[in-house]
């Protein structure tokens, strides 16, 4: 049963689940991403939460971009005092004057942008004869055009030396019935990496994708492929967005200094078996 999978993955891999959002890592704050400040989209969801207090507890900055504005205040009302040094700004990713209005409101409210998270995303399940241009429209609004939209924007504004991070999926290499607009955008976020970090080198600005696998998330669970069984997932293939705050850390700080154009694989080695 899926719920069982789910009790023993959250069982082996501590931090997931609903426990996720405190951990003994709390108790002191880093420097890794001291005062810079950093966007993340979709911060209200499973992972953005996980960025967002991940970010935070190195020291950024962080402005949580949400269309859910008050599940995002409530996170950034979670977060420690010591941490607690952010901006929470309604957007909807997939207009571009809110994305525009978002970034505007960044730089004044910090006076610099160091980095963005492209981590909002939607998605639904249709046989793709039955997605309609509607549909299509919507899925790619969210899960590809709200990231060009924000890094459109960094290029142009961000701090010379900051970083971009797509929040992609291991549904842009390898899918499964049911996604195909998810699963292109995913895709097509790979190629808009790409260029974004060929475009952005002149201003030493990176921009680099993380692949996430089967992560302890709603969205995982709600997949009617994984509740009917006709995806079946090992209990260890399932992560924590602890897993894809950790990457993205890594490649928003300045560690990753000559990473840029990559595409990292977080998914427990599940798209690797043979």
């Amino acid at each position: 049963m899926v719920i069982a999978i789910r009790r023993a993955a959250q069982n082996m891999l501590p931090g997931s689940g609903e426990s996720s959002t405190t951990s003994s890592s709390e108790t002191a704050i880093g420097t890794r991403l001291r005062d810079k400040v950093t966007i993340v989209t979709g911060a209200a969801g499973g992972i953005g939460q996980a960025l967002v207090r991940r970010f935070a507890m190195e020291g950024a900055r962080v402005v949580l971009a949400d269309r859910a504005e008050e599940n995002a205040q409530a996170i950034a009302a979670s977060l420690p005092a010591a941490a607690a040094n952010f901006l929470v700004r309604r957007c909807d990713v997939n207009d571009e004057k809110s994305v525009a209005a978002c970034v505007d409101a960044t730089l004044e409210h910090f006076g610099r942008l160091d980095g963005v998270v492209n981590n909002a995303g939607a998605m639904s399940f249709n046989p793709l004869t039955a997605w309609t241009r509607a549909d299509w429209e919507r899925m790619l609004g969210v899960d590809l055009l709200g990231a060009a939209f924000f890094s459109s924007e960094a290029l142009r504004r961000m701090n010379a030396g900051g970083a971009i991070v797509n929040i992609a999926s291991i549904h842009a290499v390898m899918t499964t019935p049911g996604v195909a607009p998810y699963a292109a955008a995913k895709a097509a976020l790979l190629s808009l990496t790409r260029s974004t970090a060929i475009e952005g080198k002149a201003r030493h600005i990176r921009a680099n994708a993380i692949l996430p696998g089967a992560i302890d998330t709603p969205m995982l669970w709600n997949n009617p492929n994984i509740k009917a069984g006709t995806e079946r997932i090992d209990k260890y293939d399932v992560g924590t967005p602890e897993d894809i705050a950790n990457a993205a850390l890594y490649l928003i700080s300045d560690e990753a200094r000559f990473v840029t154009g990559a595409s990292l694989v977080v998914d427990g080695g599940r798209t690797v078996r043979l």
